[in-house]
């Protein structure tokens, strides 16, 4: 694995008076008319913001409702990275064809931000591909370019000479070599974010034709600059950002809004960082348990864990030895048996409100193999995935006990458990119990109005941050 030290790469970068920056990029956003429109492929993209709403659909209700909030931002959840290729391009044309019709009504312009995953996975370029002709062709909008910023300080994935890294400790890994590249339904081989493109393009745009704002550029101070290369962007060009701290987005986030009230037109795939910025996020402390638990049921909690990347592996053999919960194993390979499956759906369900009503936490969790049906068989392994998500997200949904905390671990699996199992149409972001870890607060018309719902990433934190927030939730 071809790793390098974070300290050496970043040890000569200039340092910039963070207080300018933000009082300058404060100037741009007083006057800055857009709503920012945030499609969010799972729910872990509201990791980095507090006081801003999710919509768990795209209706044009939902919609409007966002439109008129008075936050400049809202996210809509379409947890399309749980999708086939097929409904992930029919829900963003819904999505594009809505939020137009929607800002024409209003009379409110807007930018989209399709917030994709930090470590590169998701329907790319599908999502964006299908937002700009579905815009362009209800609108007289033409995009000029394509903003790609997958940087995200928290979860430490970094941008540095145009090469995207997940870093471990001081180790920088270039993201084409960790697991997450390996992805059986959205792998990729390249780091380097201008190969990234040509790869996941097929070659429509290549690194050559690639504009590059680099950290010199960004760490000059000079949003001036960085302007000027925007206004450069033409027929959808695509556009990489370097970032390693938030000062790095700051300076970026400026030239952005100053190129869009020149006339300028993006779409963006991003992590969450720059949501944060741009829209206007403040910095928030941790979460206490008393902000999060506000309704103490004396039941125990609940966790349930769906995702299989390594890291998560490790959170939940932490948790375990821990000794704060109660294990129960859901063995979702039965998938394959219909009967037997049902009836381990309903052993692991009743298991676990027994727990919970003896005011025992609870952790859930699936057979730690991966089901594997052999070679070419994506679609298949996708749909049989998706069969499993139902079954772990109907525990919730049929569970007749209010547990004292929720936490869902995995992008699909807090997606699908908050959506369905829960039953939410829109939620509040509460904050975050650990960096990058955002909790929701569940509304009126969900199965358990105002429980701490967690959204835990499945490729966030250290080999103890499961634990670590579990800790928090059950006060030791």
């Amino acid at each position: 694995m071809d790793t390098v030290k974070a300290s050496a790469l970043l040890s000569n970068l200039k340092e910039l008076n963070r207080t300018d920056i933000q009082a300058r990029l404060e100037a741009e956003q007083t006057n800055f008319k857009h709503k920012v429109v945030v499609l969010d492929d799972d729910p872990t993209g509201v990791q980095t913001v507090h006081g801003i709403s999710v919509y768990t659909d795209w209706t044009k209700e939902s919609i409007v409702k966002g439109f008129r909030e008075e936050n400049r931002m809202f996210f809509l959840l379409t947890n399309s990275r749980g999708f086939t290729s097929k409904e992930t391009k029919i829900a963003h044309e819904e999505i594009a064809q809505r939020v137009q019709e929607v800002s024409e009504e209003e009379g409110i312009p807007f930018i989209l931000i399709s917030r994709g995953d930090s470590t590169l996975r998701g329907h790319y370029p599908l999502e964006t591909e299908t937002l700009k002709t579905t815009i362009e062709q209800q609108s007289s909008t033409v995009f000029d370019g394509e903003i790609i910023m997958p940087f995200f300080k928290e979860g430490g994935r970094l941008t540095i000479n145009n090469i995207h890294y997940v870093q471990y400790g001081d180790d920088l890994v270039p993201a084409g070599e960790t697991e997450f590249a390996k992805d059986r339904t959205f792998g990729f081989q390249s780091s380097h974010l201008g190969e990234w493109i040509e790869e996941k393009t097929e070659g429509a745009y290549t690194k050559e034709n690639t504009i590059y704002i680099s950290l010199d550029d960004l760490r000059s101070g000079n949003s001036d600059a960085v302007k000027q290369q925007l206004m450069s962007a033409a027929n959808f060009q695509k556009i990489v950002v370097n970032a390693v701290d938030y000062v790095d987005a700051e300076v970026f986030v400026t030239a952005l809004l100053q190129a869009l009230k020149e006339g300028k037109t993006f779409l963006c795939r991003s992590a969450a960082a720059l949501t944060k910025v741009i829209g206007g996020v403040s910095d928030k402390p941790l979460l206490s348990r008393d902000e999060l638990i506000t309704e103490d049921t004396n039941h125990g909690g609940l966790i349930a864990v769906g995702s299989h990347v390594q890291k998560t592996t490790e959170q939940l053999n932490e948790l375990l030895a821990s000794g704060l919960v109660t294990p129960v194993e859901f063995d979702v390979h039965l998938v394959l048996e219909p009967e037997k499956f049902e009836a381990e759906i309903k052993r692991v369900r009743t298991t676990c409100e027994d727990l919970i009503k003896q005011g025992k936490s609870v952790v859930y969790y699936t057979r730690r193999e991966r089901l594997d049906l052999g070679e070419n068989k994506k679609e298949e392994e996708l749909q049989l995935s998706v069969k499993i998500s139902d079954a772990v997200t109907s525990i919730v949904r049929d569970l007749e006990v209010r547990p004292n905390y929720i936490v869902a671990k995995g992008g699909i699996t807090s997606s699908s458990i908050g959506t369905v199992g829960l039953s939410v149409k829109r939620a509040e972001v509460a904050g975050q119990i650990k960096k990058g870890i955002p909790v929701w607060k569940t509304g009126a018309e969900s199965k358990f109005p105002g429980v701490a719902y967690i959204v835990f990433p499945g490729n966030v934190g250290t080999k103890d941050t499961l634990k670590e927030a579990v800790e928090v939730l059950e006060g030791k």
